[in-house]
């Protein structure tokens, strides 16, 4: 009861619970349009990381001194967290609300350098482009940090899940565990997959057998991917 008087004075949390419990996602038989309704169906859980969610979004600059383009990291983000909640449900081996939030956050780093470290970040940005290297290693020669570390380290700082921190610090290791990490790398890849110039990591052995053996079988296997990706575009322009 207190999670729905908060909420109902908070119109853009409201308007984001009652859009998520209508979504496809969940395919009801009706929409719902009680806040205290949705809050019963989605769960505390899904709650939370939806504030967290907006919250998240909320400290993106629109324009920083690094020149990283935000609108694009935010179309990316919100496509990963997407499609890596979809590669859970299918999986079953990771919870299908934080892996959304570990796919939301995976590349919050790369804000925390555009806004804190400006010159640091446009130079890692130049380089890879140059050099024709993915970014967390012109990152890594440029700072001897990657986004993926830095963003795990915010992560602890605000105290959520050390399994979140440590699926966001992973995201680019060669060795993928099963569960939520690889439900993450599964769909960074994927959502990679869209755009032109993009780094495409290997495909690790024996992955996820049940979705296939290369990224063209899994991306067949996922096709509700493309409806996920092509929504968030759509909601980008």
């Amino acid at each position: 009861k207190e999670i729905v008087e908060v909420l109902e004075t908070d119109p853009v949390m409201a308007a984001r619970v009652l859009r998520t419990i209508n979504s496809a996602f969940y395919a009801l038989p009706r929409p719902i349009s009680s806040v205290a309704h949705a809050v019963v169906m989605l769960g505390i859980n899904t709650i939370k990381n939806l504030a967290l969610a907006i919250s998240a979004m909320g400290m993106m600059p629109a324009r920083n001194p690094a020149g990283f383009d935000t609108a694009a990291y935010l179309k990316h983000s919100l496509s990963v967290a997407g499609v890596a909640r979809l590669v859970a449900y299918r999986l079953g081996d990771a919870d299908t609300s934080e892996t959304y939030i570990a796919g939301l956050l995976h590349d919050f780093g790369k804000i925390l350098f555009a806004v804190h470290l400006p010159r640091e970040f446009s130079a890692a940005l130049d380089l890879s482009e140059d050099e024709d290297l993915p970014l967390y290693l012109a990152e890594r020669e440029i700072m001897g940090i990657d986004h993926a570390h830095a963003g795990a380290l915010m992560v602890d700082k605000w105290k959520l899940p050390q399994e979140l921190g440590e699926c966001i610090a992973a995201h680019h290791d060669e060795q993928i565990e099963p569960g939520m990490l690889r439900c993450l790398f599964i769909a960074d890849q994927l959502v990679k997959r869209q755009y032109p110039d993009s780094f495409i990591a290997e495909l690790p052995p024996d992955l996820a057998p049940s979705l296939g053996e290369s990224w063209e079988a899994i991306s067949k296997a996922l096709p509700e991917q493309e409806r996920i990706i092509d929504e968030i575009s759509a909601l980008s322009r």
